[in-house]
């Protein structure tokens, strides 16, 4: 059996390595490193596999989430809806930008921010919601979509976990998470389901007006060249890295069912176990399983658990064990709204388990015994 990994990207390059060689030695060779063939078309082929009227690259996920906010106008003091069970970087760029982040509440089961507790925390100063589709699975983005539109509130998605995750609303509408809201962020992190070698992130919006704007502030704040507009940034994706991202963009949906064999894997090992809650998996939301979480009931020791299945050399991860509204960094400001118990709960009940393309029937069967042993003795 192979060594197991948490996310084994060795074995997923040696399935691409010739393409991916050949794409970089022709980089190389004509020195276009910056804003070279290849990120124009990964743009567009992005584009076309989003169903997206604009994609607009940039250096890292952070990043997009910073332009966008900035391209949306957003000014220090206005309130910004999100969920404190996230990983930082969506609400540190509200702290740079002297916004102030609004922590609501997450659906227990699903992990993903309440709709309820949104509408709950909408005040005067309320300008913007950022719902992040955490762990793979999109957001109920219908009612999201509806509050937005009842507040005259902006929309911005956190797309870095979801990428390739279907949406159908009530009409039988599908769209791809990250094209519902006004702007869609993600980041291309070697980690991710879609992801380069090294950073990379893009936004993506069907608004001609917003478009401009984030191209803009993604470019020093020109859309002509020595004449600055607006304030902006250098954000760039480089070529390489748009290279990289053709050539896996092309295999995404392989990734995709990859992952979700060995969800259904574990799903299936899982289910009469008990103390032991599977991820829910909504029916109206394709779950691309950038994460396998489990939650724990209160009798199980969960660090015991996680050092149980590191001495037989299985990872396991705790994602996310202090939430948003309980960093150091937000500590002299009121930021959350209403109550956060499932967020609080989930932060010291959760662990992961490798969730990768590669995993091996073999492995799968270990992980799985393996977790099983120390839960039912």
């Amino acid at each position: 059996m192979k060594k197991i990994q948490m996310v084994d990207l060795i074995s997923q390059y040696e399935k691409i390595k010739p393409q991916v060689q050949y794409s970089i030695n022709n980089i190389l060779d004509n020195a276009q490193f910056i804003n070279g063939p290849d990120v124009h078309s990964f743009k567009d082929e992005l584009g076309t596999y989003l169903e997206a009227k604009h994609v607009i690259p940039c250096a890292n996920g952070t990043d997009a989430l910073q332009i966008a906010m900035m391209a949306l106008g957003l000014k220090p003091g206005d309130e910004v809806i999100t969920p404190s069970y996230t990983y930082i970087a969506t609400t540190e760029v509200m702290g740079l930008l002297r916004l102030k982040p609004v922590f609501v509440d997450c659906e227990k089961d699903t992990f993903n921010i309440s709709p309820k507790a949104i509408e709950a925390a909408i005040t005067a100063r309320t300008k913007a919601i950022v719902p992040v589709h955490l762990y793979g699975q999109s957001c109920d983005m219908e009612a999201i979509m509806k509050i937005a539109e009842k507040y005259d509130l902006k929309v911005i998605e956190d797309n870095a976990q979801a990428i390739g995750s279907d949406y159908t609303f009530s009409d039988g509408t599908v769209k791809k998470t990250g094209t519902i809201g006004d702007v869609g962020c993600t980041s291309f992190f070697p980690s991710k389901n879609l992801g380069c070698y090294g950073d990379g992130g893009a936004m993506c919006t069907d608004d001609d007006d917003i478009a401009e704007k984030l191209a803009m502030v993604a470019n020093h704040g020109q859309s002509k060249r020595y004449y600055h507009d607006v304030v902006g940034c250098n954000s760039r994706l480089d070529t390489i890295q748009a290279a990289v991202l053709r050539i896996k963009l092309r295999e995404l949906d392989n990734y995709i069912y990859a992952r979700r064999s060995a969800a259904d894997y574990y799903d299936a090992a899982f289910a009469n176990v008990p103390g032991l809650t599977t991820p829910k998996r909504v029916e109206n939301s394709k779950h691309v399983f950038h994460q396998y979480t489990l939650q724990l009931d209160d009798g199980i020791d969960r660090d015991a658990l996680v050092a149980y299945l590191g001495d037989r050399e299985i990872p396991a991860m705790i994602y996310y064990p202090v939430p948003a509204h309980k960093q150091k960094m937000f500590a002299t400001l009121e930021t959350s709204s209403g109550s956060l118990e499932n967020t609080d709960w989930l932060t010291t009940r959760v662990f992961s388990l490798p969730m990768h393309t590669e995993l091996e029937y073999d492995q799968l069967e270990y992980i799985c015994s393996s977790v099983k042993e120390f839960i039912l003795g």
